[in-house]
């Protein structure tokens, strides 16, 4: 079963950079799957998103989460090595979206078992056109699996 058909699909953005956020924001509201994006602005947030405390304790299980590498706080390495070694949240695709290019980041996302690894584009339309393929590719092709 096609889950855009079902229901809105649960994207975290976890994204320091305002511009980048925002540029991130506006391609997913472009594009033709019905999403709920929630923004966070640091590893801590995330981490507590994800695990519905504080704040967050009503948050919807994301679907998808878009991943920055270099967070305040707690960076992305360290949100990505807690969630796959979560049970809990292993299961929950992860996309490294960065502006780093550097093998090293590229090797410890896939070693810490990220999804993908998108390094971002500085061309806006070149941006918008690589976060609406990720939207179409893990929304409408790949089938995710069933919520806990």
């Amino acid at each position: 079963m096609n889950l855009a058909s079902a229901r809105p699909i649960q994207i975290l953005l976890v994204e320091d950079s305002p511009t980048d956020a925002q540029l991130t924001l506006t391609a997913l509201k472009k594009a033709k799957v019905v999403n709920n994006v929630t923004h966070v602005e640091d590893g801590v947030q995330a981490m507590e998103f994800v695990r519905r405390e504080g704040p967050y304790a009503q948050a919807a299980r994301p679907d998808l989460i878009l991943l920055d590498l270099n967070l305040p706080r707690k960076d992305g390495r360290e949100v990505l090595a807690e969630l796959k070694a979560d049970p809990d949240l292993m299961l929950i695709p992860v996309v490294v979206l960065t502006t780093s290019q550097a093998e090293q980041d590229i090797l410890r996302s896939y070693q810490l078992h990220a999804n993908c690894y998108v390094t971002k584009p500085v061309n806006f339309e070149r941006f918008l056109e690589i976060v609406q393929s990720i939207e179409s590719f893990w929304l409408t092709v790949v089938a995710l699996p069933a919520k806990p």
